[in-house]
């Protein structure tokens, strides 16, 4: 199965096209193992600093703990600064650059851009920028929102009443859009598999729009869209300020699917390994930190700061805490599709799940038919490195998976993915648009 990709940022489809079978042939698809320099058990980092970037979520508490809590310098790590990016385009451009240039070594960051950047389908010139996933950062815990316009419909997971309000608001002349925040990212393929389960199609029936997470409230308030798809705090505070509502948290159409990672430039990987390792460390224990339940009102006054989300703590608290308003009405407390920072092996980056990203942006013609998709899990991937990181933290082998795969996966809508066979799940999925023919969402 192969990938082919989208642009954004000013980088055409027809640019990607042309670019990626250079690429194809480049490092990008070379042996998994091919150079790589690993870590040598209790060595000393190889350098004291990394810069890293986040984007305001909540998923990325991982990053802000592990500063506030001293766990980098724990780790011997004392000179990490953690970075905000305005936006996920933002961070793309300055993992491109790197921190020689004035840019960043890596950053929480949405689970298929590493591959995105690694074959250059979102890069300048399409230039592919070898990147490592190092870790998992969290489980579900996204949300997709709706405009207060449609209350009356209480859209849910089911989205067949909203697919005709869609198609009557249309027919009126105004336009409808759902934001997510960007191309091929998971919040774009979440609200996508949303829609697509209702037979909306979302190259044709709604216009798919780029959204920095910070600017998604405020965009719904002035009618930028009527949907859109981000983490928290942002579709709580859409509810608080009385402007739309949750349709559905993401772990109700995939249980504990997967959802950020923590990701490095892979010449940093391969010049700092120790360093790499004492970061990943550093992560996973602020990971286990923000999993005890006893610490969630903690971490949640820990994101609200000015330095890290800065958004007011009635907008974080009660999700970090696991309990839904969905402001309708309906209100769930430890809710079983809050999202999961440790438990149910939430840190290890499944090489399945990185597939099932894969596969989508195969559907929906980001990446090509054509990439062979299992090579470059291989490389992408460092599963080894979090395993080595685990067992130098003497992680418990119950929180180890044995296996780089969960398995066949089932969705909301009955679908089944077989990491086994993703052209089996491929060809299931009635809505898609393979390379070639999709359109490029536009940023806002």
């Amino acid at each position: 199965m192969g990938n082919k990709g989208n642009s954004n940022g000013g980088i055409t489809r027809r640019r990607f096209l042309g670019g990626m079978a250079a690429a194809a042939g480049a490092a990008m698809l070379g042996p998994a193992t091919a150079g790589r320099v690993l870590a040598s058990a209790g060595g000393k980092p190889e350098t004291r600093a990394a810069k890293l970037g986040f984007i305001a979520l909540t998923d990325a508490a991982p990053l802000f703990v592990a500063v506030e809590k001293g766990f980098f310098r724990k780790h011997g790590m004392t000179d990490v600064e953690v970075l905000k990016q305005a936006s996920w385009g933002t961070t793309r451009d300055n993992l491109v650059l790197g921190s020689r240039r004035n840019g960043i070594d890596g950053a929480h960051i949405l689970t298929p851009m590493p591959y995105l950047i690694s074959t250059g389908a979102v890069t300048p010139n399409n230039q592919p920028v070898p990147m490592y996933i190092l870790a998992r950062l969290n489980l579900s815990g996204q949300c997709i929102s709706v405009g207060r316009e449609y209350a009356d419909l209480e859209v849910g997971t089911d989205a067949s009443g909203f697919k005709e309000a869609l198609a009557a608001k249309a027919s009126g002349g105004s336009p409808v859009r759902a934001a997510m925040t960007f191309p091929g990212g998971t919040h774009d393929l979440w609200i996508r598999y949303w829609l697509a389960a209702a037979g909306i199609d979302p190259n044709r029936d709604i216009a798919t729009i780029v959204v920095p997470p910070p600017q998604m409230v405020a965009n719904m308030r002035v009618g930028s869209m009527d949907t859109f798809c981000v983490c928290e705090p942002w579709n709580m505070q859409l509810i608080n300020q009385g402007i739309g509502y949750t349709a559905n948290i993401t772990g109700e159409l995939w249980h504990n699917h997967p959802e950020k990672a923590f990701a490095l430039r892979a010449d940093y990987v391969d010049a700092n390994p120790n360093a790499a390792l004492a970061l990943t460390m550093a992560i996973m224990e602020a990971q286990m930190y923000c999993e005890e339940p006893q610490n969630r009102e903690e971490v949640a006054r820990i994101c609200s700061r000015r330095r890290w989300i800065h958004a007011p703590f009635d907008d974080i608290v009660d999700r970090m805490q696991g309990n839904f308003d969905y402001g309708t009405g309906r209100v769930v407390e430890n809710h079983p599709a809050q999202m999961r920072y440790w438990r149910d092996h939430a840190s290890y980056p499944f090489q399945s799940h990185d597939l099932w990203f894969l596969t989508e942006n195969i559907r929906w013609g980001y990446l090509p038919p054509d990439l062979d998709t299992r090579t470059l899990i291989a490389r992408v991937n460092r599963e080894d490195l979090w395993r080595e990181a685990a067992g130098t933290l003497g992680v418990d082998t119950a929180d180890i998976p044995e296996s780089t795969s969960r398995g066949i996966e089932t969705l909301f809508d009955g679908k089944v993915f077989d990491p086994d066979n993703p052209q089996a799940y491929l060809d299931s999925l009635a809505l898609k648009r393979l390379a070639g023919s999709s359109p490029v969402p536009a940023y806002v």
